[in-house]
Protein backbone atom coordinates (compact mmCIF):
# COMPACT_ATOMS: atom_id res chain seq x y z
CA UNK A 1 0.00 0.00 0.00
CA UNK A 2 1.41 3.37 -0.96
CA UNK A 3 0.71 6.52 1.02
CA UNK A 4 -0.18 9.74 -0.81
CA UNK A 5 1.86 11.93 1.49
CA UNK A 6 4.52 14.48 0.59
CA UNK A 7 8.04 13.32 1.36
CA UNK A 8 10.22 15.27 3.80
CA UNK A 9 12.02 18.31 2.46
CA UNK A 10 15.77 18.75 2.42
CA UNK A 11 16.03 22.54 2.53
CA UNK A 12 18.74 23.55 5.03
CA UNK A 13 17.60 25.49 8.03
CA UNK A 14 13.93 25.97 7.27
CA UNK A 15 10.88 24.14 5.89
CA UNK A 16 9.80 24.57 2.31
CA UNK A 17 7.03 27.10 1.88
CA UNK A 18 5.15 24.49 -0.16
CA UNK A 19 5.07 22.05 2.76
CA UNK A 20 2.89 23.48 5.55
CA UNK A 21 2.91 22.07 9.02
CA UNK A 22 0.52 19.17 9.61
CA UNK A 23 -2.27 19.22 12.17
CA UNK A 24 -3.00 16.69 14.88
CA UNK A 25 -5.88 15.28 12.86
CA UNK A 26 -3.69 14.90 9.76
CA UNK A 27 -0.87 13.04 11.47
CA UNK A 28 -3.30 10.76 13.30
CA UNK A 29 -4.98 9.99 9.99
CA UNK A 30 -1.61 9.05 8.51
CA UNK A 31 -0.87 6.85 11.51
CA UNK A 32 -4.21 5.07 11.23
CA UNK A 33 -3.49 4.36 7.56
CA UNK A 34 -0.30 2.58 8.58
CA UNK A 35 -1.85 0.31 11.23
CA UNK A 36 -2.87 -2.55 8.89
CA UNK A 37 0.45 -2.23 7.07
CA UNK A 38 2.43 -2.60 10.30
CA UNK A 39 0.22 -5.50 11.36
CA UNK A 40 0.95 -7.30 8.09
CA UNK A 41 4.69 -6.81 8.65
CA UNK A 42 4.73 -7.76 12.34
CA UNK A 43 5.89 -11.35 11.83
CA UNK A 44 8.65 -10.24 9.47
CA UNK A 45 9.67 -7.54 11.93
CA UNK A 46 10.06 -10.10 14.70
CA UNK A 47 12.03 -12.43 12.43
CA UNK A 48 14.38 -9.63 11.36
CA UNK A 49 14.79 -8.42 14.95
CA UNK A 50 14.48 -4.88 13.63
CA UNK A 51 11.88 -2.74 11.89
CA UNK A 52 11.66 -3.50 8.15
CA UNK A 53 13.29 -0.86 5.96
CA UNK A 54 9.93 -0.30 4.27
CA UNK A 55 8.39 0.67 7.61
CA UNK A 56 11.01 3.30 8.34
CA UNK A 57 10.55 4.66 4.81
CA UNK A 58 6.83 4.93 5.55
CA UNK A 59 7.58 6.84 8.74
CA UNK A 60 9.75 9.29 6.80
CA UNK A 61 7.50 9.70 3.77
CA UNK A 62 4.37 10.13 5.88
CA UNK A 63 6.00 12.97 7.78
CA UNK A 64 5.31 11.21 11.09
CA UNK A 65 8.92 11.65 12.20
CA UNK A 66 8.35 15.42 12.02
CA UNK A 67 5.68 15.57 14.72
CA UNK A 68 8.03 17.06 17.34
CA UNK A 69 10.84 18.16 15.03
CA UNK A 70 11.49 21.93 15.12
CA UNK A 71 9.87 24.00 12.38
CA UNK A 72 13.32 25.38 11.56
CA UNK A 73 14.02 22.04 9.87
CA UNK A 74 10.60 21.35 8.43
CA UNK A 75 9.06 19.88 11.56
CA UNK A 76 5.52 20.33 12.82
CA UNK A 77 6.22 21.54 16.40
CA UNK A 78 3.22 19.56 17.66
CA UNK A 79 2.71 18.62 21.30
CA UNK A 80 4.11 15.60 23.06
CA UNK A 81 0.55 14.44 23.59
CA UNK A 82 0.13 14.23 19.82
CA UNK A 83 3.33 12.21 19.52
CA UNK A 84 1.94 9.81 22.13
CA UNK A 85 -1.34 9.48 20.25
CA UNK A 86 0.57 8.59 17.08
CA UNK A 87 2.71 6.06 18.96
CA UNK A 88 -0.35 4.46 20.52
CA UNK A 89 -2.14 4.26 17.18
CA UNK A 90 0.81 2.57 15.46
CA UNK A 91 1.23 0.14 18.37
CA UNK A 92 -2.22 -1.27 17.68
CA UNK A 93 -0.65 -2.70 14.51
CA UNK A 94 2.75 -3.75 15.87
CA UNK A 95 4.45 -3.05 19.18
CA UNK A 96 8.01 -3.37 17.89
CA UNK A 97 7.56 -1.07 14.92
CA UNK A 98 5.73 1.44 17.11
CA UNK A 99 8.60 1.30 19.60
CA UNK A 100 11.04 2.17 16.82
CA UNK A 101 8.74 5.01 15.78
CA UNK A 102 8.62 6.24 19.37
CA UNK A 103 12.41 6.48 19.45
CA UNK A 104 12.87 7.96 15.99
CA UNK A 105 9.95 10.35 16.55
CA UNK A 106 11.01 11.53 20.00
CA UNK A 107 14.70 11.97 19.29
CA UNK A 108 14.28 15.03 17.02
CA UNK A 109 12.88 16.70 20.14
CA UNK A 110 15.91 15.52 22.14
CA UNK A 111 18.21 16.95 19.48
CA UNK A 112 16.34 20.26 19.57
CA UNK A 113 17.82 20.80 23.04
CA UNK A 114 21.37 20.88 21.66
CA UNK A 115 23.33 23.85 20.39
CA UNK A 116 22.03 24.94 16.96
CA UNK A 117 25.38 24.02 15.42
CA UNK A 118 24.82 20.41 16.44
CA UNK A 119 21.34 20.46 14.93
CA UNK A 120 22.76 21.88 11.70
CA UNK A 121 25.38 19.11 11.67
CA UNK A 122 22.53 16.59 11.52
CA UNK A 123 19.82 18.33 9.49
CA UNK A 124 21.27 21.17 7.42
CA UNK A 125 21.75 19.00 4.34
CA UNK A 126 18.94 16.50 4.93
CA UNK A 127 16.24 17.19 7.49
CA UNK A 128 15.08 13.55 7.39
CA UNK A 129 18.24 12.23 9.06
CA UNK A 130 17.33 9.88 11.91
CA UNK A 131 18.68 9.58 15.44
CA UNK A 132 18.72 6.89 18.09
CA UNK A 133 19.70 7.19 21.73
CA UNK A 134 21.26 5.28 24.63
CA UNK A 135 20.34 7.22 27.75
CA UNK A 136 22.01 5.15 30.48
CA UNK A 137 25.09 7.18 31.54
CA UNK A 138 27.77 4.56 31.05
CA UNK A 139 30.00 6.61 28.75
CA UNK A 140 33.31 8.02 29.95
CA UNK A 141 34.37 11.38 28.56
CA UNK A 142 37.82 12.95 28.86
CA UNK A 143 38.08 16.68 28.21
CA UNK A 144 40.42 17.74 25.42
CA UNK A 145 40.82 20.97 23.51
CA UNK A 146 37.57 21.78 21.71
CA UNK A 147 35.54 18.91 23.10
CA UNK A 148 35.75 15.46 24.71
CA UNK A 149 37.01 12.01 23.79
CA UNK A 150 34.24 9.47 24.38
CA UNK A 151 34.44 5.78 25.28
CA UNK A 152 31.69 3.39 26.24
CA UNK A 153 29.58 0.36 25.41
CA UNK A 154 25.97 1.53 25.32
CA UNK A 155 22.97 -0.80 25.40
CA UNK A 156 19.32 -0.81 24.40
CA UNK A 157 19.63 1.58 21.46
CA UNK A 158 16.32 0.87 19.73
CA UNK A 159 16.22 1.43 15.98
CA UNK A 160 19.96 1.85 15.68
CA UNK A 161 20.05 -0.06 12.39
CA UNK A 162 18.14 2.83 10.83
CA UNK A 163 19.91 5.74 12.52
CA UNK A 164 22.36 8.21 11.03
CA UNK A 165 23.36 9.67 14.40
CA UNK A 166 23.39 8.49 18.01
CA UNK A 167 23.05 10.31 21.32
CA UNK A 168 24.48 8.63 24.41
CA UNK A 169 24.82 9.40 28.10
CA UNK A 170 27.82 9.48 30.38
CA UNK A 171 30.02 11.54 32.66
CA UNK A 172 33.21 13.54 32.39
CA UNK A 173 36.14 11.97 34.25
CA UNK A 174 39.38 13.76 35.11
CA UNK A 175 42.84 12.25 34.78
CA UNK A 176 42.55 10.79 38.30
CA UNK A 177 39.32 9.01 37.47
CA UNK A 178 37.12 11.38 39.47
CA UNK A 179 33.62 11.68 38.04
CA UNK A 180 32.32 15.10 37.09
CA UNK A 181 29.15 16.41 35.47
CA UNK A 182 26.78 14.29 33.44
CA UNK A 183 26.29 14.93 29.76
CA UNK A 184 24.91 13.56 26.52
CA UNK A 185 27.07 13.23 23.42
CA UNK A 186 26.03 13.33 19.76
CA UNK A 187 28.02 11.40 17.17
CA UNK A 188 27.44 9.95 13.68
CA UNK A 189 26.86 6.21 13.47
CA UNK A 190 29.93 5.99 11.27
CA UNK A 191 31.95 6.61 14.46
CA UNK A 192 30.50 3.68 16.42
CA UNK A 193 30.34 -0.12 16.17
CA UNK A 194 26.94 -1.80 16.40
CA UNK A 195 26.82 -4.98 18.51
CA UNK A 196 24.22 -7.51 17.37
CA UNK A 197 23.04 -8.67 20.79
CA UNK A 198 19.24 -8.19 20.65
CA UNK A 199 17.83 -11.71 21.19
CA UNK A 200 14.75 -11.32 23.39
CA UNK A 201 11.23 -12.60 24.09
CA UNK A 202 9.31 -9.34 23.61
CA UNK A 203 9.67 -6.31 21.33
CA UNK A 204 12.05 -8.53 19.39
CA UNK A 205 11.62 -6.39 16.28
CA UNK A 206 12.69 -3.16 17.97
CA UNK A 207 16.35 -3.83 17.16
CA UNK A 208 17.43 -2.46 20.55
CA UNK A 209 21.07 -3.39 20.09
CA UNK A 210 24.20 -2.20 21.86
CA UNK A 211 26.98 -0.13 20.33
CA UNK A 212 30.54 0.76 21.21
CA UNK A 213 32.14 4.18 20.98
CA UNK A 214 35.92 3.95 21.16
CA UNK A 215 38.07 7.09 21.40
CA UNK A 216 35.47 9.16 19.54
CA UNK A 217 36.14 12.90 19.49
CA UNK A 218 32.96 14.88 20.18
CA UNK A 219 33.19 18.67 19.73
CA UNK A 220 31.82 20.83 22.53
CA UNK A 221 28.77 21.92 20.55
CA UNK A 222 27.69 18.27 20.23
CA UNK A 223 27.61 17.72 23.99
CA UNK A 224 24.65 18.55 26.20
CA UNK A 225 24.70 19.18 29.94
CA UNK A 226 22.33 16.63 31.49
CA UNK A 227 21.20 18.75 34.43
CA UNK A 228 20.21 21.67 32.20
CA UNK A 229 18.49 19.35 29.75
CA UNK A 230 16.47 17.55 32.43
CA UNK A 231 15.30 20.90 33.77
CA UNK A 232 14.23 22.12 30.33
CA UNK A 233 16.96 24.80 30.19
CA UNK A 234 19.20 23.42 27.47
CA UNK A 235 20.51 25.69 24.65
CA UNK A 236 17.78 24.75 22.19
CA UNK A 237 15.05 25.54 24.69
CA UNK A 238 16.36 29.09 24.88
CA UNK A 239 16.07 29.46 21.10
CA UNK A 240 12.80 27.77 20.19
CA UNK A 241 9.35 29.01 21.12
CA UNK A 242 7.25 25.86 20.54
CA UNK A 243 5.98 24.67 23.94
CA UNK A 244 7.04 21.07 23.30
CA UNK A 245 10.72 22.07 23.14
CA UNK A 246 10.57 23.01 26.83
CA UNK A 247 9.26 19.65 28.02
CA UNK A 248 11.45 18.54 30.97
CA UNK A 249 12.73 14.98 30.95
CA UNK A 250 12.56 12.29 33.59
CA UNK A 251 9.00 12.69 34.89
CA UNK A 252 5.87 12.98 32.82
CA UNK A 253 7.86 12.30 29.64
CA UNK A 254 7.65 8.58 30.55
CA UNK A 255 4.22 8.63 28.91
CA UNK A 256 5.79 7.87 25.52
CA UNK A 257 6.57 4.35 26.74
CA UNK A 258 3.06 4.03 28.13
CA UNK A 259 1.71 4.93 24.70
CA UNK A 260 3.26 1.74 23.31
CA UNK A 261 1.84 -0.37 26.14
CA UNK A 262 -1.67 1.04 25.71
CA UNK A 263 -1.55 0.71 21.94
CA UNK A 264 -0.45 -2.91 22.09
CA UNK A 265 -3.15 -3.63 24.67
CA UNK A 266 -5.81 -2.07 22.45
CA UNK A 267 -4.60 -4.13 19.51
CA UNK A 268 -4.67 -7.25 21.68
CA UNK A 269 -8.21 -6.47 22.81
CA UNK A 270 -9.46 -6.05 19.24
CA UNK A 271 -7.81 -9.28 18.13
CA UNK A 272 -9.28 -11.05 21.15
CA UNK A 273 -12.75 -9.92 20.07
CA UNK A 274 -12.18 -11.22 16.54
CA UNK A 275 -10.88 -14.63 17.62
CA UNK A 276 -13.25 -15.19 20.54
CA UNK A 277 -16.60 -14.17 19.03
CA UNK A 278 -16.73 -17.19 16.66
CA UNK A 279 -14.67 -19.54 18.84
CA UNK A 280 -16.01 -22.96 19.83
CA UNK A 281 -14.74 -25.12 22.68
CA UNK A 282 -16.10 -28.65 23.06
CA UNK A 283 -18.74 -27.71 20.47
CA UNK A 284 -19.98 -24.84 22.61
CA UNK A 285 -19.71 -21.12 22.00
CA UNK A 286 -17.08 -19.47 24.16
CA UNK A 287 -18.59 -16.01 23.75
CA UNK A 288 -21.81 -16.92 25.60
CA UNK A 289 -19.95 -17.79 28.80
CA UNK A 290 -20.58 -15.14 31.52
CA UNK A 291 -17.00 -15.46 32.77
CA UNK A 292 -15.63 -14.58 29.31
CA UNK A 293 -18.02 -11.65 29.02
CA UNK A 294 -17.05 -10.36 32.45
CA UNK A 295 -13.34 -10.62 31.68
CA UNK A 296 -13.78 -8.74 28.41
CA UNK A 297 -15.73 -5.96 30.09
CA UNK A 298 -13.18 -5.55 32.85
CA UNK A 299 -10.19 -5.62 30.49
CA UNK A 300 -11.77 -3.08 28.14
CA UNK A 301 -12.46 -0.76 31.10
CA UNK A 302 -8.87 -1.07 32.34
CA UNK A 303 -7.40 -0.26 28.93
CA UNK A 304 -9.70 2.72 28.43
CA UNK A 305 -8.88 4.01 31.91
CA UNK A 306 -5.18 3.64 31.17
CA UNK A 307 -5.49 5.64 27.95
CA UNK A 308 -7.39 8.46 29.62
CA UNK A 309 -5.02 8.48 32.58
CA UNK A 310 -1.72 8.90 30.76
CA UNK A 311 -3.02 11.15 27.97
CA UNK A 312 -4.71 13.38 30.52
CA UNK A 313 -1.40 13.85 32.33
CA UNK A 314 0.58 14.84 29.24
CA UNK A 315 -2.18 17.07 27.89
CA UNK A 316 -2.27 19.01 31.15
CA UNK A 317 1.51 19.34 31.00
CA UNK A 318 1.35 20.68 27.46
CA UNK A 319 -1.26 23.24 28.55
CA UNK A 320 1.14 24.50 31.22
CA UNK A 321 3.97 24.77 28.71
CA UNK A 322 1.69 26.54 26.22
CA UNK A 323 1.04 29.22 28.85
CA UNK A 324 4.79 29.77 29.12
CA UNK A 325 4.92 28.39 32.64
CA UNK A 326 7.33 25.91 34.20
CA UNK A 327 6.03 22.42 34.90
CA UNK A 328 5.48 22.22 38.69
CA UNK A 329 7.05 19.44 40.72
CA UNK A 330 3.65 17.95 41.54
CA UNK A 331 2.86 17.56 37.85
CA UNK A 332 6.15 15.71 37.33
CA UNK A 333 5.50 13.07 39.97
CA UNK A 334 1.80 12.83 39.16
CA UNK A 335 2.51 12.39 35.46
CA UNK A 336 5.08 9.68 36.14
CA UNK A 337 2.62 8.01 38.53
CA UNK A 338 -0.08 8.04 35.86
CA UNK A 339 2.29 6.71 33.18
CA UNK A 340 3.36 3.79 35.33
CA UNK A 341 -0.06 2.92 36.70
CA UNK A 342 -1.61 3.02 33.23
CA UNK A 343 0.96 0.45 32.12
CA UNK A 344 -0.02 -1.75 35.07
CA UNK A 345 -3.69 -1.52 34.13
CA UNK A 346 -2.87 -2.71 30.61
CA UNK A 347 -0.72 -5.54 31.92
CA UNK A 348 -3.60 -6.73 34.07
CA UNK A 349 -6.03 -6.53 31.15
CA UNK A 350 -3.81 -8.39 28.70
CA UNK A 351 -2.89 -11.08 31.24
CA UNK A 352 -6.55 -11.64 32.09
CA UNK A 353 -7.54 -12.09 28.45
CA UNK A 354 -4.52 -14.17 27.49
CA UNK A 355 -5.39 -16.63 30.25
CA UNK A 356 -8.76 -17.31 28.57
CA UNK A 357 -7.65 -17.00 24.93
CA UNK A 358 -7.37 -20.75 24.43
CA UNK A 359 -4.61 -23.10 23.41
CA UNK A 360 -4.13 -21.60 19.95
CA UNK A 361 -2.85 -18.39 21.53
CA UNK A 362 0.14 -20.36 22.83
CA UNK A 363 1.59 -20.86 19.35
CA UNK A 364 4.53 -18.57 18.63
CA UNK A 365 2.98 -17.41 15.34
CA UNK A 366 -0.20 -16.31 17.09
CA UNK A 367 -0.80 -12.55 16.94
CA UNK A 368 -2.12 -12.68 20.51
CA UNK A 369 1.07 -14.40 21.61
CA UNK A 370 3.23 -11.70 20.05
CA UNK A 371 1.13 -8.87 21.46
CA UNK A 372 1.15 -10.50 24.90
CA UNK A 373 4.97 -10.63 24.89
CA UNK A 374 5.32 -7.12 23.46
CA UNK A 375 3.01 -5.66 26.09
CA UNK A 376 4.98 -7.18 28.93
CA UNK A 377 8.31 -6.17 27.40
CA UNK A 378 7.23 -2.55 26.89
CA UNK A 379 5.86 -2.28 30.43
CA UNK A 380 9.16 -3.62 31.80
CA UNK A 381 11.03 -0.47 30.74
CA UNK A 382 12.78 1.13 33.70
CA UNK A 383 10.80 4.35 33.16
CA UNK A 384 7.58 2.47 33.95
CA UNK A 385 8.47 0.81 37.26
CA UNK A 386 5.27 1.29 39.24
CA UNK A 387 6.75 0.82 42.70
CA UNK A 388 9.33 3.59 42.21
CA UNK A 389 6.76 6.01 40.80
CA UNK A 390 4.30 5.30 43.61
CA UNK A 391 6.94 5.83 46.30
CA UNK A 392 8.15 9.09 44.71
CA UNK A 393 4.57 10.35 44.55
CA UNK A 394 3.93 9.36 48.14
CA UNK A 395 7.07 11.11 49.31
CA UNK A 396 6.11 14.25 47.44
CA UNK A 397 2.56 14.58 48.72
CA UNK A 398 3.60 13.69 52.29
CA UNK A 399 6.46 16.18 52.30
CA UNK A 400 9.16 13.54 52.78
CA UNK A 401 12.52 14.45 51.29
CA UNK A 402 13.89 12.01 48.75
Amino acid sequence: MSLSIVAGDKVPGKPRASQPKATREEVLGRARALVPILAARSAECERLRKAPDATVRDFVESGLLRVCQPGRYGGYDLGYDVLCEVIQTLAEGCGSQAWVYMVLGDNPLKLSAYDLRAQDDVWSEDSTKKLCVAVSPVGRASEVEGGVVWNGVHGFSSGIDHADWVMCGGYIYDKDGKRGRGLMALMPTSDIRIIDDWHVMGLAGSGSKSFEAKDVFVPDHRTLDKAANDAGRAPGTLFYTAPVTRLPRGGVSAVSYTAVVVGVAKGFLNNFYETTAPRQSREKSVAIQPGIQMSVGQAAAEIEAAERMYLGAIRETMEVLARGEDVPAHMHVQGKRNACYAAQLCLNAVQRLYNIAGGRALYSESVLNRQFRDCFAAAAHHSLVWESAAIDYGKHVLGVAK
